[in-house]
């Protein structure tokens, strides 16, 4: 990108003066192309690390859960697994803490 950024300065002073607006727009869009580009690129990595750290904390939350579940299980009665599943998938905290995450990830 930096080059792309440079590559004016190298252009622009071998170029005829009635160019120089064409070459400078020519030049403004290659770099805002790159640009959104990059953007797009940091959008996926930052929507697939927010998904990981879903995963994660749900897991989290999964293994706390049958920790405790082991210590009582025979005092408990047995506990439909998917529903559990759900359950621990909502009260993991994962909203909580990619609210929280997401404003360092953002380009803004």
């Amino acid at each position: 990108m930096e080059e792309e950024i440079n590559r004016i300065n190298q252009v622009l002073p071998d170029t005829q003066t009635r160019n120089k607006t064409a070459t400078i727009r020519q030049w403004m869009h290659s770099v805002i192309d790159k640009m959104d580009r990059y953007k797009a690129e940091h959008y996926s990595y930052v929507k697939e690390a927010v998904t990981l750290l879903e995963l994660a904390l749900w897991k989290a939350k999964l293994d706390e859960k049958e920790d405790n579940f082991e210590e009582g299980r025979a005092k408990k009665a047995k506990i439909d697994a998917e529903s559990a599943r759900r359950e621990r998938r909502i009260t993991c905290g994962a909203d909580m803490v990619i609210k929280n995450v997401l404003p360092f990830l953002n380009l803004e």
